[in-house]
C-alpha cells in the first residue's frame, strides 16, 4: 500500500490509532485498531511526534514489511517511548501531541555520478531522500525540506545524520526518493471536547 492508495479517512483513522495505542501503553483504554481489509495491506509509514514546536520523536519504516496497521502502531509506539530525542511522556501529554502519518512510496534509485549531479536531482518540497554509504544510512522525510530548502544544506544535514561530515562524498554513495501522502492529527484546542 503506498501514498495513492490511502485517502484522508484512512489517514485520519491511522492517526487516531496511533494516539490511542500511546495513551494504551501509558495505561489508558485500550485502543481500537481501524477495520477494513486495506488495514492488512503492506506499507512503509513513518509516525511524527510533536509537542508544541518541539519533537518528541519520528520513527518509521522504508519499505513495506507489516500490514500498515501494525506498522503505524509500531511506529507510534517507537516514536513515543524509544526516540531519544523526546522527552518522557504522560497519559496527560497524549491529548497535547501532534500526530502526524505518513504512507511512503517505494523508493526510486537516483543516478548521478558526482555529488553536483546528485543535488540536482533533488526535489525540493517533494522528494523523501534515502542516503546510503557502506553501513551508514539516513532518510529525511519530505517534510524536512520545510526547514532545511536548499538542497546542498538539504544533502549536508543527511550526511550527517547517517553519522558523515556535512561535506563527505564518495563514488559508491547511494540515493534513493520516495514520496509520501501525510495526515496531521493536531491536539483538541484548549478548553474543547477531546
Amino acid at each position: 500500500m503506498g501514498p495513492d492508495d490511502v485517502d484522508g479517512a484512512k489517514l485520519a483513522s491511522l492517526a487516531r490509532y496511533a494516539r490511542a495505542r500511546i495513551r494504551e501503553s501509558l495505561g489508558g483504554a485500550k485502543a481500537a485498531e481501524p477495520t477494513g481489509p486495506w488495514t492488512a495491506e503492506p506499507a512503509a509509514t513513518f509516525v511524527t511526534l510533536r509537542r508544541g514546536d518541539e519533537l518528541q520523536g519520528c520513527v518509521g519504516t522504508l519499505e513495506r514489511q507489516r500490514p500498515i496497521a501494525q506498522d503505524v502502531s509500531q511506529n507510534a509506539i517507537a516514536a513515543a517511548f524509544y526516540d531519544r530525542r523526546g522527552g518522557r511522556l504522560e497519559l496527560s501529554d497524549v491529548d497535547r501531541l501532534t500526530v502526524e502519518i505518513s504512507v511512503l512510496s517505494r523508493a526510486e534509485p537516483l543516478a548521478f555520478s558526482n555529488e553536483d549531479e546528485a543535488l540536482a536531482s533533488l526535489r525540493p518540497g517533494e522528494d523523501g531522500v534515502l542516503l546510503k554509504w557502506h553501513d551508514r544510512r539516513a532518510t529525511f522525510l519530505p517534510q524536512v525540506w520545510e526547514s532545511l530548502p536548499d538542497r546542498a544544506d538539504f544533502l549536508a544535514r543527511l550526511k550527517e545524520k547517517a553519522g558523515l561530515s556535512a561535506d563527505f562524498w564518495a563514488p559508491d554513495v547511494e540515493l534513493s526518493r520516495y514520496r509520501v501522502r501525510k495526515f496531521v492529527d493536531a491536539p483538541a484546542a484548549a478548553g474543547s471536547p477531546a
